[in-house]
């Protein structure tokens, strides 16, 4: 892709208008090789892979989470806080740098491709930790797995591929409904496991769900990305026809090695290219960076809580992660019963429908977390009753879906064939700030004490309420300044 040509335009079917060139595209009425166009089952079959797969990632990255204190001391001989944080929040740090390569080769060499090899060295990063030896070797491990995570930049594109906008909500929610599943089965299950016999079975349970998802994975996903399978089908009728002007919109007219390095640098840079063409991206990568960071600030602030202010064992300590998929069910289903509803109506009444239509539940969800975070902080610093605390996590998870799905809607209608390098850099930014601003939370909380450190973040999230409301509002005009956002 030329940069100066940033945008993957459409051509219809028939000639190209300027050379008056055959053009290869998908048949108007109607081609088994379109993605939108397949069965309804086989579309659930899909989303049930991709299910599956975040679901394990999930299960791998939240399963050690309670148990970190103990990892680090067994293979380090001694207590670390920072480096307990480090282990759980060094997963983040990967996730930040993956997008970068598996978005752009995505959209070179399609998802399917791009998935297993991601799926692959996932596997092997897993093996490693299972075999580690040194905190450093977790470590570099954990790291390893989270680089290697597909699902959350490649889920949400390869929706947008196979389903219309009016449609995307729905889908979404529930690809994301896997994550909270895994989000509390791990977390419950890894406490126990690693009370009875060693936090090493957990990693071997995620190996072998990770091998059995990637089977299915080879055998059952079919590519899903339109300008990787119209590059292929026009390769094979060159090959049939030996007509070399058979070409789809996206193909260059020379080809060769020279082509190829350049598309990749091209590739590898377009997410950067694009969140530096965006504001409605800037605006949305940091604000949804922030917003994520409290999962990691639960996950590492959470088990210590329990565990010094109410006395928890690490499994009680896991089984009370199920609150917070508890909550964030509930948001989901809500997403999914209504998303795609408000931004049908919502578009109907407005003369036609906008990505800026799937942001009314951000805005409730940006209006009500202050109020969880002052809550989370505030009940244990007041020692509260533990259902309290435990009541600040489920809203805590109801208010991230009510933030998160909208938001990834949104990035995937407005950026169309460009959500996958979107969405690289809401997750870098996501996964930059799950990495380290936990790492700022002791030493806040240190000084200001638990309650009155949780009220300091609660009213930047107070702050921060007009942000969703100004993209609702201003977002379709701010779009029209980007060649990636910009109405054809």
């Amino acid at each position: 892709m030329d940069e100066e040509r940033p945008l993957l335009h459409h051509v219809d079917q028939g000639h190209c208008p300027m050379t008056d060139q055959p053009v290869v595209d998908f048949d108007p009425k109607g081609d088994i090789d379109n993605p939108l166009e397949w069965s309804k089952a086989y579309k659930l079959g899909v989303i049930s892979l991709l299910s599956f797969m975040a679901f394990t990632t999930t299960f791998t990255c939240i399963g050690v989470v309670p148990v970190a204190e103990r990892i680090v001391f067994d293979l380090q001989g001694k207590e670390s806080k920072s480096a307990s944080i480090l282990l759980v929040t060094v997963w983040e740090l990967g996730e930040a740098a993956g997008p970068l390569l598996i978005a752009p080769l995505s959209e070179i060499y399609g998802r399917y491709p791009v998935f297993n090899a991601a799926n692959m060295i996932f596997i092997l990063g897993v093996l490693l930790a299972a075999l580690s030896q040194t905190a450093n070797t977790f470590i570099l491990a954990r790291f390893l797995t989270g680089l290697a995570v597909a699902a959350n930049v490649l889920n949400p594109a390869i929706i947008g591929d196979i389903y219309p906008s009016e449609l995307r909500g729905s889908a979404m929610s529930l690809v994301m409904l896997s994550p909270l599943i895994g989000g509390a089965i791990g977390p419950a299950i890894g406490g126990s496991i690693a009370e009875s016999i060693g936090w090493r079975k957990i990693l071997w349970m995620s190996a072998i769900l990770a091998i059995v998802c990637e089977v299915l994975f080879l055998v059952l996903l079919r590519e899903t990305y339109k300008v990787s399978i119209l590059k292929r089908r026009a390769a094979r009728l060159r090959e049939e026809t030996m007509d070399e002007s058979l070409k789809c919109a996206w193909e260059e007219e020379n080809g060769g090695m020279a082509l190829w390095w350049s598309e990749l640098r091209t590739s590898i840079a377009r997410p950067m290219i694009v969140l530096w063409d965006s504001f409605v991206l800037k605006i949305m990568a940091f604000y949804g960076g922030l917003v994520f960071t409290l999962y990691y600030v639960l996950a590492t602030t959470l088990p210590g809580i329990l565990k010094d202010i109410y006395g928890f064992s690490p499994a009680l300590i896991g089984y009370s992660f199920l609150a917070f998929s508890v909550g964030a069910s509930f948001g989901i289903v809500a997403c999914n019963l209504y998303l795609d509803d408000i931004y049908i109506k919502l578009g109907k009444s407005h003369g036609g429908a906008r990505p800026e239509f799937r942001l009314p539940f951000m805005i409730g969800g940006a209006t009500f977390m202050p109020v969880v975070v002052a809550l989370y902080g505030w009940a244990p610093y007041a020692h509260w009753p533990v259902y309290v605390i435990l009541l600040a996590v489920a809203l805590l998870g109801f208010a991230l879906l009510f933030l998160s799905v909208p938001l990834t809607s949104y990035i995937v209608d407005a950026f169309g064939l460009y959500s996958a390098s979107a969405m690289t850099m809401i997750l870098i930014a996501r996964c930059l700030g799950g990495t380290l601003l936990p790492l700022a939370i002791p030493p806040l909380t240190d000084a200001l004490g638990l309650g009155y450190g949780f009220v300091l973040v609660a009213g930047i999230f107070l702050a921060l309420i007009p942000v969703p409301m100004l993209v609702m509002r201003y977002g379709s005009v701010w779009r029209q300044k980007s060649v990636y956002t910009r109405n054809e």
